[in-house]
């Protein structure tokens, strides 16, 4: 039987010498201590009921994982991979790995059996947590063929696992095999020896423009992030409740919902990515990483809706808009008081018009959502602020520990991505790159010394690769990437992210790769809506049998294209779109036009639709 009394006697040691900032490994037994039988973590069972996971609960589950680790012969620093989507599980894997003074390297779920292979191979990872059964046969595929795969350990246990599969064993099972007096105490002995130098996590870039590098992060890289956020970030409490929806091997998910962690915060975890519609309004979370996707989606629906509105409604609204945006961006933001008269009808309609649209969406109890990931169209944001939907837009990369500036709750400045972070250095080298440097940032990729070497400048600033511009309020302005920068044959330089995000606010427009490099003028591929697009042809009486025949409708043309031109009414000539041509089917991750991330790999679309693009120049 365990001997639990020696492990709450060191827990409670643990906790009296630990720092405000300490090593992940011992995060959750510190909040134990504090917050006890309160819930940590909510998940969903497979009927749809969701359940709680107390701090106790929690930080036990991680000991008898950390335990079954140690167990198994699980050596300090030995890197531990996980293939999984968001589970509970996840979050207990990497705690327990990080308890054994281990470093967890994440995959995507959507992960190729291909893109597995590669990391399983680079990072010499001889377990492999995996979730369900889509991981589990790539996963099993990948072991047969790999020199240092020896172990699957799977979440679900519905998993049907491979005749032959004489290694693997489910996670349930797994966490049982440690429970004696030897592994608690080399866990314990392991858990003395934290020390915040440790390595923590290898984050695999998405590989858009060369094979993929290892991020290596410390778990000081984590504590300082804490720390910089905490100065920043004051508005948040134990009190909030997030949703993890991002996934977790996504350095913007993983270092937020750590974050929630150390603040005491209950993360609620979604697990189907094409379910957030609906937990979202199960769980109405105060707070929510997330890309500028998302909120693309929100202000369509929200537009629709009110293009369809009666006349009567569609005042109101628009007035409720020209409210929210006099109060919130005109004087609350710059610090000042609202005349009377604006905040009397800001108040009516903070308590009608916007909270009946938060509550469709789930989001009105929302205290403030963190956004990053992709460029953020300025109408989006502006809409979501006027609404009274607080979004702190920010930026940050793999190798920075997610971020680099965010907006404060106060002072933004809409068309920046906020402000550099407390004790982080910002500066533009050449060809206008952005330059970080500071306690956030990595020291480095997983053996590849020449990629190490070439990220930094000589003065030990990492070159983000991505080009921009400091205000003199410390903001920045992002323009684009530079390898995505285009030059026209005449000679001038676009921002493909830039018009893409602002033809992409179009709600018959989906997705958009913008064509430019070496070419006389820009043009496009252009994914539509393909329901709103069918919906808009059948009330116009345009007859068609296919996607692939109303793309290619004269007409439909004609009509998204007059949509484009007024979008690019502010471009300069060379920018705008001059021709473009529509696809029939998205680009997609299955077949490699999209990363995991939901980025455009543009070489691949080149590629793909070569014959197109040559067409829109003939």
């Amino acid at each position: 039987m365990r001997n639990n009394r020696g492990k709450s006697v060191f827990l409670a040691g643990l906790i009296r010498k630990a720092m405000t900032y300490s090593h992940l490994g011992g995060l959750v037994h510190t909040q134990a201590q504090k917050y006890g039988n309160k819930t940590a973590i909510m998940y969903q069972r497979p009927d749809g009921e969701w359940l709680h996971l107390s701090w106790n609960e929690l930080s036990v589950k991680i000991m008898k994982t950390a335990q079954a680790l140690a167990e198994m012969g699980f050596i300090p620093g030995e890197n531990v991979g996980i293939y999984s989507q968001n589970m509970e599980k996840y979050l207990i894997s990497d705690f327990a790995v990080y308890a054994n003074k281990g470093v967890m390297v994440p995959m995507y779920a959507t992960s190729s059996p291909m893109q597995v292979s590669y990391i399983i191979n680079d990072a010499q990872i001889g377990l492999l947590f995996v979730g369900e059964q889509f991981q589990y046969n790539n996963a099993y595929k990948v072991q047969q063929e790999s020199q240092y795969l020896q172990k699957l350990i799977v979440f679900d246990k519905n998993v049907v696992l491979k005749p032959e599969d004489k290694t693997s064993v489910y996670f349930d099972d797994f966490i049982t095999t440690g429970d004696n007096s030897e592994s608690q105490a080399l866990v314990n002995a392991r858990l003395k020896q934290m020390d915040n130098n440790d390595l923590a996590t290898i984050i695999y870039t998405s590989g858009t423009t060369g094979e993929p590098k290892g991020v290596m992060l410390k778990h000081a890289n984590f504590l300082e992030v804490f720390r910089i956020h905490d100065i920043r970030l004051t508005n948040l409490s134990d009190k909030d409740l997030s949703m993890c929806f991002l996934p977790l091997t996504h350095i913007f998910e993983k270092a937020w919902s750590y974050y929630c962690l150390y603040k005491g915060i209950v993360v609620a975890i979604n697990k189907e990515p094409g379910e957030i519609r609906k937990t979202i309004r199960q769980i109405r979370p105060t707070l929510m990483s997330n890309v500028p996707r998302f909120w693309e989606k929100v202000y369509d629906g929200v537009k629709e809706k009110m293009d369809n509105a009666s006349g009567m409604m569609k005042w109101l609204f628009t007035d409720a808009v020209k409210t929210g945006y006099r109060h919130n961006l005109e004087y609350v933001n710059k610090g000042k008081k609202a005349p009377v008269g604006n905040r009397l009808k800001f108040f009516f309609y903070r308590h009608t018009v916007f909270y009946l649209v938060k509550r469709v969406v789930g989001i009105d109890r929302g205290n403030f959502f963190p956004v990053a990931g992709a460029p953020l169209s300025d109408t989006i944001n502006e809409f979501m602020q006027s609404i009274d939907v607080h979004l702190i837009y920010g930026y940050g990369l793999s190798e920075t520990t997610a971020t680099v500036s965010c907006f404060p709750a106060k002072g933004f400045r809409i068309g920046t991505v906020g402000q550099v972070m407390p004790d982080v250095n910002v500066k533009i080298g050449e060809n206008n790159e952005i330059l970080v440097k500071g306690a956030t940032v990595t020291d480095g990729y997983y053996h590849k010394p020449e990629a190490t070497k070439a990220a930094f400048t000589e003065d030990g600033y990492f070159r983000t690769g991505d080009a921009g511009s400091l205000t003199e309020n410390n903001e920045i302005i992002l323009t684009d990437r530079i390898k995505d920068l285009y030059k026209t044959s005449n000679g001038k330089y676009i921002a493909p992210q830039m018009i893409e995000t602002r033809i992409a606010e179009d709600k018959y427009i989906d997705q958009v790769a913008v064509i430019g490099n070496e070419r006389k003028f820009v043009s496009a591929l252009i994914i539509p809506n393909y329901e709103a697009l069918s919906i808009y042809a059948k009330e116009q009486g345009i007859p068609f049998d296919s996607m692939q025949e109303l793309v290619k409708n004269p007409e439909i043309n004609a009509f998204i294209f007059g949509r484009i031109e007024l979008l690019q009414a502010q471009f300069t000539s060379y920018e705008k779109i001059k021709r473009f041509a529509m696809l029939p089917e998205p680009f997609s991750m299955e077949k490699g036009e999209l990363t995991n991330t939901l980025k455009l790999r543009r070489k691949i679309i080149l590629e793909r639709y070569a014959d197109i693009i040559e067409g829109l120049y003939v």
